[in-house]
Formats: structure tokens, C-alpha cells, sequence
């Protein structure tokens, strides 16, 4: 059994991180990685970049490292970024931790290369790693290709014919463009997320949360454990970052639906809640420009607040099984 001082399960940003913490204060370490560096960014679908601005990257010691502080990494480059920055870092891949137990100084840790003796573990696993599928998706999964998000490559890896994607977060609402721009006929049954615009004043919207502290709030001031459940702002980073929410996916072509209802007698039901959860989205913008607009006057700059354009609907709340061959579940994740 080998013994070592801290030991740090999982080689994504946080675990990296740590792993430079620690060797700054000369802590004899070695992070445990069961898949490669990165391994959650690799497995994203193939177009995948981030919704936040590259200058946003600052992980302990490096910053973002490249030319485009403006830009917004694709998957590829961002497990570059993390590859580089995991160099020199005591890593052993290919480990898998299958138990943590007690010990009377510290942790045993049971892995598939033999049991290992700590005074400290870290978990740096991720917070949410089980896909959710609501229970009526069970109705369609006799008719239709039905997958989440965790397992969607590209468009040509779907059946041909239409697509429907269960849940408006980011990753619906990214899924459902790439899929109707790749001439899907796709429909978004849509909950409760912020609308948000890209950018305004010259500066990214993330740029002013930076600025009024939004990114410093505790869990606490967030509302406590459920915030953790939220969805973020819908938003992408695609083609240098422009807006996307409900309407600009309606207006090109997107058919937006309320919450998903389950299927039967080859009829898929929704909520006739749509016009509900794109207000809720709505207020939430409000409560933004609100602080933003306060920060503006404190510090007397000449920006004028983005506003929205009224959103009319008259959502469908049944649509015929037939229309669809495959459905994305993009309902987020929960903890496992």
C-alpha cells in the first residue's frame, strides 16, 4: 500500500487547480484521474465552445493565455488550455477510485492499481454528473431515438427527420439552433431559464456581472442549496458570441412549446405554460439591468440599458408523434 500526503480524485479545472495550490505549498500530492486530463470537456458534442469570454479564464497561476481575450474557446482548445496547464502537476491516469474509507490518520482509498493511505482526499469529481430524464420520457422511448445531451456527437449522427429537445437551458437552446441551421425541423419544449443580452455598453454581459460582483455571491445570497438547480443564462459563444434565447430561436424558425408532458395516443403533450416561463426569464433580465443600471450611475457612464422586444405566442400543446424520429433530453444534471 503506498501512502502520500493529499490526494486529489479528478484532473478537470478543479482539480488542477488544487493540484497547483498545493505544490505552491510544497504538499506532497498526486491526482488520481480514472479517464484523461479534461476528460468531461472532451465528451462534449463536437461544436461545443464556451459561453463565457475567454478573459474570464483564471485558474490559480494562469490566466487565459491566448490572443483573443474577447473570444470564446471551442471544446478542442479548451482541453488544450488544460493540458497545458496540467503539465508539470503529478498526475496518474487510467486510476479509478472505487472507495473512500475512514482511516484513523486520515483516508484509505481503494483504486484499481491498489489501496492508497492519506491524510487528505479531495473530491474534485464535478458537482453534478447523472443526466436527468424526466419520467415521461419513458413514453417515447418505444417510438423514437430518444438520447441526452451527454450522448449527442453532431446532426449527422441523428436520424434524419424532425427533433425534439426537452429542456431551454444553454444547451438546448444551442442544440436547437445547430440542429434547425443544419436543416432540422426541430422542436423546443421550453422551461423556466434568464434571458440575457451578449453584449452592450462595448463589453460582454458576463464582463458587467464581473463588475457588479455577481460572481463573488456565496450560496447563501444566491438563495441557498436550490439555486444550485437553476439554469444560467441562455447564451452562446459561437461565431465570436451573439444573443440567443427564445426570441431569437423563434424567429428563425424554431417552433417553441411549454414543459413536456409525456405522449399517448400518438400524440406529444405539452403545458401551455411557454408564455409563463419566457416572462420568468424576462424578470430576471429586469433584476439584472436593475443592478447593472445602478453601477452605471454610481460611476456616471454614458450606456444606455438594452431592453426586449415584446414575445407573442400561441404555443401548441399537443404535436403528433409522427413528426419527430429523435428526442434530446437537455434537462441538465444532477448529483450522483
Amino acid at each position: 500500500m503506498r501512502s502520500i500526503d493529499a490526494v486529489i480524485v479528478g484532473a478537470g479545472q478543479a482539480g488542477l487547480s488544487m493540484s497547483r495550490a498545493l505544490t505552491n505549498r510544497r504538499i506532497q500530492h498526486e491526482v488520481l484521474e480514472r479517464d484523461e486530463v479534461a476528460a468531461s470537456w472532451r465528451n462534449r458534442w463536437e461544436s461545443f465552445c464556451l459561453v463565457t469570454p475567454n478573459f474570464l479564464m483564471d485558474l490559480t497561476d494562469q490566466g487565459y493565455d491566448g490572443d483573443d481575450p474577447e473570444g470564446f474557446l471551442p471544446r478542442d482548445e479548451i482541453v488544450g488550455f488544460l493540458e497545458r496547464y496540467a503539465d508539470g502537476s503529478p498526475i496518474r491516469t487510467g486510476i479509478d477510485v472505487t472507495s473512500v474509507a475512514k482511516a484513523d490518520d486520515g483516508f484509505l482509498l481503494q483504486t484499481s492499481d491498489g489501496p492508497v493511505a492519506t491524510k487528505v482526499m479531495i473530491a474534485a469529481t464535478g458537482a453534478f454528473q447523472r443526466p436527468y430524464s424526466p419520467a415521461r420520457l419513458a413514453s417515447l422511448a418505444d417510438a423514437l431515438d430518444v438520447r441526452t445531451a451527454s450522448s449527442y456527437r453532431s446532426p449527422a449522427e441523428l436520424p434524419d427527420g424532425g427533433v425534439l429537445i426537452i429542456g431551454s437551458g444553454q444547451t438546448g437552446a444551442q442544440l436547437a439552433e445547430e440542429l434547425h441551421e443544419a436543416g432540422r425541423d426541430v422542436v423546443l419544449a421550453c422551461g423556466k431559464a434568464p434571458t440575457v443580452v451578449r453584449r452592450f455598453g462595448g463589453h460582454d454581459s458576463l464582463w458587467w456581472l464581473a463588475e457588479i460582483g455577481f460572481h463573488e455571491q456565496t450560496l447563501e445570497m444566491a438563495g441557498g442549496p436550490p439555486a444550485r438547480l437553476g439554469a444560467n443564462p441562455i447564451a452562446t459563444g459561437h461565431r465570436g458570441g451573439r444573443d440567443l434565447g427564445y426570441r431569437t430561436l423563434q424567429a428563425s424558425g424554431v417552433e417553441l412549446v411549454g414543459h413536456f408532458q409525456g405522449a399517448e395516443h400518438g400524440e406529444v403533450r405539452f403545458a401551455d405554460d411557454l408564455a409563463a416561463s419566457v416572462a420568468w426569464g424576462d424578470e430576471r433580465f429586469s433584476m439584472m439591468m436593475g443592478a447593472i443600471g445602478k453601477l452605471i450611475a454610481d460611476r456616471g457612464l454614458d450606456v444606455e440599458l438594452p431592453t426586449l422586444e415584446p414575445f407573442a405566442c400561441d404555443p401548441a400543446t399537443s404535436i403528433p408523434l409522427d413528426r419527430f424520429t429523435s428526442v434530446l433530453c437537455t434537462g441538465g444534471f444532477r448529483p450522483n
